[in-house]
């Protein structure tokens, strides 16, 4: 945080151990720090379990603790509009999103930076697990200290630009240092459970939460022969090399493995399943892209790096190159479940160069085999 003292910081605070703590070394640090609660959704599925009361109370708590105004900014139709609708729209479509990284494209890294700026902020800062570094004219991302809980992933869809005006006060620690942070100074929030899976979600289970919007639309599940082995609700509510949830036990007259989704087919609404983890049909060479956001200059030659194609999987080695009106991942090594809708995002050591969305895998084995199976599929790229 090697930046002028004194000046105005705006702290996203979510009610959480993180943003907490954020709050608290900035304050320390000698910035005017405040904090703004964002509401970002507003409960209209019918019993589901909304947490943002209990949230603003701890955020309340929090700030009085540390010393700080906190005030709230509600951004619920930017977030409907601009995250939510593309989220439903993405499942209707057979893909797999992954809104966190709209929302921080959207809504942290647009509408409440501008809205911060405005109100005469100097920077932002919110709790990510993340660092900054400035180099000539550009302010580049890169990979938190703590590797299990790196989140520059969900960020490389932020302009270098509005890195600037940002601050990461957790890049450089570890969680256990966070939670320690806050414990020594008796934090409202220091024994809060972190909040895992989409933010507006919550506690509440995946399927029945989007079902409220989603609905059913039914179809078969097939094995890769075609047989049918069963029925499911939606292909919306399936995403490939998923193994639970898909409602498969012991089938006669098939082995006992684990069963897998392989292919959603939008047209039919066949799922189909394999079993075992290490079947071909799993497995990608690579995946298409549309053009790349890069979160600073522009690569323009094909070049080596790493992609991630997950949040928390291992960054694997690739080539990216430019192929027609899109760009073409290549990984050294076959990867499990390339799922379109899902971000790919690239690395050149710690540094996040940026990413896409993956539009298509690449797969000779699966091609032959929709084609072989009748599916009207035309590759990507």
């Amino acid at each position: 945080m090697n930046v002028e003292k004194q000046k105005k910081v705006i702290v996203g605070i979510s009610g959480g151990v993180d943003s907490s703590v954020s709050a608290l070394l900035l304050k320390e640090a000698g910035f005017d720090v405040q904090g703004i609660f964002m509401k970002n959704w507003t409960n209209s599925a019918p019993n589901m379990e909304c947490t943002s009361e209990q949230d603003f109370k701890d955020a309340e708590e929090v700030c009085d603790q540390i010393g700080i105004p906190l005030h709230q900014a509600n951004f619920s139709s930017d977030y409907w509009d601009k995250v939510f609708k593309k989220f439903l729209s993405d499942h209707h479509a057979g893909l797999t999103p992954n809104p966190d990284i709209l929302c921080n494209k959207e809504i942290k890294f647009r509408a409440f930076l501008d809205y911060c700026l405005e109100t005469g902020a100097d920077f932002i800062a919110t709790g990510h697990y993340a660092r900054l570094k400035g180099d000539g004219n550009y302010m580049r991302l890169l990979r938190g200290a703590d590797p299990k809980k790196d989140q520059s992933y969900f960020l490389h869809q932020v302009l270098g630009e509005d890195l600037k005006k940002t601050i990461f006060p957790l890049g450089e620690l570890t969680k256990e240092q966070v939670r320690s942070i806050a414990q020594d100074n008796n934090l409202a929030t220091s024994m809060k459970k972190d909040s895992v899976g989409i933010c507006f979600i919550g506690k509440n289970k995946y399927n029945d939460f989007i079902g409220n919007f989603l609905g059913k639309k039914p179809g078969k599940i097939l094995d890769e022969n075609g047989d049918k082995l069963g029925e499911h609700d939606g292909l919306m509510y399936f995403t490939l090399g998923q193994r639970q949830g898909i409602g498969l036990g012991g089938i006669k007259g098939k082995e006992q493995d684990s069963w897998y989704v392989a292919h959603k087919d939008i047209g039919s609404d066949d799922l189909t399943v394999v079993q075992g983890s290490s079947h071909p049909l799993l497995y990608s060479d690579g995946c298409y892209v549309d053009d790349i956001h890069w979160i600073n200059e522009e690569v323009k030659e094909d070049f080596d790096c790493k992609v991630q194609i997950r949040y928390q999987s291992e960054a694997v080695a690739a080539r990216v190159s430019r192929s027609n009106q899109s760009y073409k991942i290549e990984f050294n090594e076959p990867q499990l479940a390339v799922t379109p809708g899902q971000s790919a995002v690239i690395y050149r050591d710690d540094e996040c160069l940026g990413g896409s969305i993956i539009k298509d895998r690449i797969s000779k084995i699966y091609y032959n085999w929709a084609e072989n199976r009748g599916y009207n599929y035309q590759a990507y790229g």
